[in-house]
């Protein structure tokens, strides 16, 4: 079990008229190689958990292990944690300070002790799995595309090579396209070397479409921990806390109400796609 959340809550200006708790008693297990989707309404405590995850906080109460290590115990290793558990901001400028992109990526390896040559070669891996061109590797890091920037920024963490990977909103603010094609790369990261994602997404079609297992927080609490299926079941205790079902969900469920017999738990375009052929009798021929 790579990390474990055992009642961890986080109060913000504890004991002042300020006080909000950001967390509250939340235990989760993240096992090694799954896909998790984080999903809340603003405010619900996604952020302020995930930077839990490799130490940036601190929880009020509560412990967090890393393969069986508590990280806040003394003498515990939190760089090492954090080449281990990496995190990529929501906003890529804010991890990108280098005088051109492959010195950025660079930082994270050389910052790890390791000499030039395989520091070298890790950000010139990183960079290729996030499919960023050779011609952008000297350019600034700010004269990039925002998605351009997004990948610079998780190639960045990806050269430490982690055990974790946390993206918090990786695609937000990106034309189709470019979310679509930031997915893709890294589920087939994922699917290609067993690394944990954690993917905190406002996009209920973007957590149906590629994660294993959906954890749903509202005011701090758990509110949802389940396969993605299972979750959207409940649409209307979602939408009751800010959130949704992914669009062919509301879809299904209107064809059903119109006598066309579909299942209703479908979560994906390709599910719809085939549950919606299969009514009208045309699956033979599809396949013909």
């Amino acid at each position: 079990m790579a990390i474990i959340l055992n009642h961890v809550s986080h109060i913000y200006e504890a004991g002042t008229a300020m006080e909000v708790a950001a967390l509250k008693d939340v235990s989760l297990s993240i096992p090694d190689g799954q896909f998790i989707g984080l999903i809340g309404h603003t405010g619900s405590g996604k952020s302020t958990l995930v930077q839990h995850l490799n130490g940036l906080m601190k929880p009020t109460s509560g412990h967090i292990y890393y393969n069986g290590e508590d990280i806040h115990e003394e003498g515990f290793d939190k760089k090492k944690l954090r080449s281990k558990v990496g995190l990529v901001f929501q906003y890529p400028e804010h991890q990108l300070f280098e005088i051109d992109v492959f010195s950025d990526v660079c930082f994270g390896p050389k910052n790890m002790g390791l000499d030039e040559k395989e520091v070298q070669l890790r950000a010139y891996a990183a960079l290729k799995q996030v499919g960023l061109e050779d011609d952008y590797f000297y350019q600034s890091p700010f004269d990039l595309s925002g998605g351009q920037k997004r990948r610079v920024a998780i190639a960045g963490v990806l050269a430490m090579k982690p055990e974790v990977l946390i993206l918090d909103e990786p695609t937000a603010g990106l034309d189709p396209k470019g979310r679509d094609e930031i997915l893709d790369q890294i589920a087939a990261l994922r699917a290609e070397t067993g690394i944990t994602v954690i993917l905190v997404s406002h996009s209920m079609d973007d957590v149906a479409k590629y994660v294993d297992r959906i954890v749903v927080m509202n005011q701090g609490s758990v509110m949802y921990d389940d396969e993605p299926r299972k979750v959207f079941r409940y649409y209307k205790e979602l939408e009751a806390v800010g959130l949704a079902a992914p669009q062919v969900t509301y879809i299904m469920q209107a064809l059903k109400e119109k006598g066309f017999p579909v299942q209703t738990d479908i979560i994906t375009i390709e599910e719809a796609r085939d549950e919606i052929l299969k009514a009208l009798g045309k699956t033979g021929r599809r396949n013909a």
